[in-house]
């Protein structure tokens, strides 16, 4: 689970150091034929970069067509921004079930640990002629262990993916509301494409 932690910990900070520069370069007022040429040069965009490029493609796709409607222009620019949103969603939430599942099933993979141990412990009383709290107290304690290293394991996984869940709702947001604010920027252009 550790692993996992902190795998998903740096996705989420460079996603999101990603999109906060990616939105300084977008609201800085340039040409967005220019943004998204540069835009398109870099392989590895991430989160709003991402969803801009499909949108734009889509854009530019449908202006060099010639004579299409503007709500038709803006509808398939959605649909493409839509699509990569999902795969951007999409890879934030890889591995946050696997987290899930560590941090539901730890605590009683390691209860069964301990029943296991104390069922060593009381069997072994049972060999003997005269039982007392020494003979039993060790293996106790190691059964424990058992408990010991499931809640290691499950509350950091458990917190981990509270933490990320809520980090991956709040970019998702943030991406639903770019994608509106560039919809929007984008049915004046189609407009006065139209109107041209």
């Amino acid at each position: 689970s550790w692993s996992i932690i902190f795998t998903k910990r740096g996705l989420i900070r460079r996603t999101k150091i990603a999109c906060d520069e990616f939105e300084s370069r977008f609201w800085s007022g340039g040409d967005l034929q220019t943004l998204y040429q540069n835009t398109a040069r870099n392989d590895a965009n991430i989160g709003m970069a991402s969803i801009f490029e499909s949108g734009f493609r889509a854009f530019s796709r449908m202006k060099q067509q010639g004579d299409v409607d503007a709500t038709k222009m803006v509808d398939e620019c959605q649909r493409a921004m839509r699509v990569s949103l999902m795969r951007e969603v999409d890879r934030l939430e890889q591995s946050l079930a696997t987290l899930a599942t560590i941090g539901s099933t730890s605590p009683y993979v390691g209860l069964f640990g301990t029943v296991i141990g104390i069922m060593n412990s009381f069997r072994g009383l049972a060999e003997v002629q005269t039982a007392t709290i020494a003979m039993v107290a060790p293996g106790i304690s190691e059964a424990l262990v058992a408990t010991a290293m499931g809640l290691f394991a499950a509350i950091p996984a458990v917190v981990a993916y509270n933490r990320y869940a809520d980090k991956v709702v709040r970019l998702e947001t943030r991406y639903d509301g770019f994608m509106e604010e560039f919809t929007s920027i984008l049915q004046r252009h189609a407009r006065a494409h139209r109107d041209s």
